[in-house]
């Protein structure tokens, strides 16, 4: 099994990776489907269903699909253009997209919430639909969203099967389970980074690996260093105000005061974290760690390594990258990275194990004490539901990604004080991340149904 560090981190846009980057990257792919096709469109249809239904509106879903339609991809997004069609797209009824005649498309009647029972394949399905002169369906494709931006249409979903990760084999350390990640790296004498880093020269040079997590990291960075000088009202309509350019004042403030207390250093991680979910929240520039919703704990917990660990350089970003992709892999393969699937257990909780697998590596953790590090802070997610306030990735994402990350670095600091022997394995883990997001019910699987979704007043 092998998934790539391009395919954990990729650079995307807010709020929602499977509700809003997802979407828009199966409308592209429908696209050049429909650019191959012999039948001469005349118009557009989609409909989004399960929870790409339910929280669509918060997520921003229904805008990501008609950008897709109309030609634009996350890793390229330009909201100025963005906002430029949208408002031509309403006014004129018409989508105009590369390669293709203009369609006629009607945002209110021909983009339907299909509020019954989800598609078979997944929680978060779409189908989406091109017709003739006479509004007869002449192309139909179903998508599933099934988190961290991936799509698979539903033909590849059934072939993947019982939601295993489509993914290359043909590496020197293809490992599916971390009792296999463990046994190459004693066979192979090499850390988890260094066997992820060989798999993906099997399909990239050295230097355009580094180049890609340089900007990885960037991008990372840059969200970090907007979302602490970010201030206002989050969009939405539950007036959640941007706090973490207040923090930050209020850090700074004190800094080389000798009455802060130690446990300050866990505001200087939830700061760093929210600050990147803040900016996800307003639809900004993120990079999906594994997910938008869980964008914000990977990028906090390097920034804090970096800031405030001695010895700590940017030149080891990389190893942290590469470790903490390999057990994204692992959790996506076995388990699931989405919020539909499994709840946030899913997406803070597999993001957290990221985080301290990342930073016991680049703390000098040898790979039973990186694969510990991961089980710890995964462990300590486990059935943690997925209940976003009104469908926003805003209450309680935000401040669930900055408790994430101190859980991370709790957990690779808790595992380095031991040998890496554990009661409970990575692979126990992850599998009980499967089970309990298999019972878990639908209104606790962003559906916002549930908890503190109905709990909270949305206004």
């Amino acid at each position: 099994m092998f998934l790539s560090v391009f395919d954990m981190f990729k650079v995307g846009i807010g709020p929602s990776s499977s509700h809003t980057m997802g979407p828009m990257v199966a409308a592209a792919r429908f696209l050049d489907r429909l650019r191959a096709s012999p039948f001469h469109p005349k118009g557009l249809r989609a409909s989004l269903h399960g929870s790409l239904a339910f929280t669509g509106v918060g997520h921003a879903t229904d805008r990501a699909t008609i950008l897709g339609l109309a030609g634009f991809s996350p890793d390229t997004y330009d909201a100025e253009k963005a906002e430029a069609a949208l408002a031509r797209i309403n006014a004129t009824k018409t989508i105009e997209a590369p390669g293709l005649p203009p369609l006629q498309f009607d945002p209110n009647a021909d983009l339907l919430f299909d509020y019954g029972p989800a598609l078979p394949g997944h929680a978060n399905g779409m189908i989406l639909k091109a017709t003739d002169a006479e509004g007869d369906v002449i192309l139909e494709e179903t998508y599933y969203s099934i988190g961290g931006g991936f799509v698979l249409t539903a033909s590849e979903l059934a072939e993947a099967g019982a939601g295993k990760a489509k993914a290359r084999a043909d590496v020197p350390y293809p490992f599916e389970t971390g009792a296999e990640m463990l046994e190459m790296a004693r066979k192979s004498g090499l850390s988890i980074a260094a066997m992820k880093r060989a798999n993906e020269l099997k399909f990239r040079s050295a230097a355009e690996l580094d180049r890609g997590m340089a900007r990885i990291w960037e991008v990372m960075n840059a969200c970090i260093s907007r979302g602490m000088e970010g201030t206002g009202i989050l969009p939405g309509g539950l007036k959640v105000r941007r706090r973490a350019k207040g923090i930050h004042d209020a850090l700074m403030a004190e800094r080389g005061l000798n009455l802060a207390p130690p446990h300050t250093i866990n505001d200087w991680m939830s700061l760093y974290a929210m600050a990147v979910n803040e900016e996800n929240a307003a639809g900004g520039q993120v990079v999906t760690a594994p997910t938008n919703g869980a964008a914000g704990v990977v990028p906090a917990v390097i920034r804090y390594w970096l800031d405030h660990v001695p010895g700590a350089t940017p030149a080891r970003v990389g190893e942290f990258l590469l470790t903490a992709a390999a057990i994204g892999g692992l959790c996506k393969h076995n388990a699931s990275i989405s919020g539909a699937e499994c709840g946030c257990q899913a997406e803070v909780g597999s993001a957290s194990a990221m985080a301290a697998a990342g930073l016991a590596a680049v703390l000098g953790g040898t790979p039973e004490q990186v694969e510990n590090a991961a089980e710890i802070a995964l462990e300590h997610h486990l059935g943690m539901t997925c209940d976003p306030i009104k469908g926003l990735v805003q209450v309680p994402c935000i401040e669930r990604n900055g408790l994430g990350a101190i859980k991370a670095v709790s957990a690779a600091s808790l595992s380095l004080r031991g040998d890496g022997q554990h009661l409970v394995s990575l692979d126990a883990c992850i599998e009980t991340m499967r089970q309990t997001g298999h019972d878990m019910h639908e209104k606790y699987k962003e559906t916002s149904l549930g908890g503190l979704a109905v709990n909270v007043p949305n206004c």
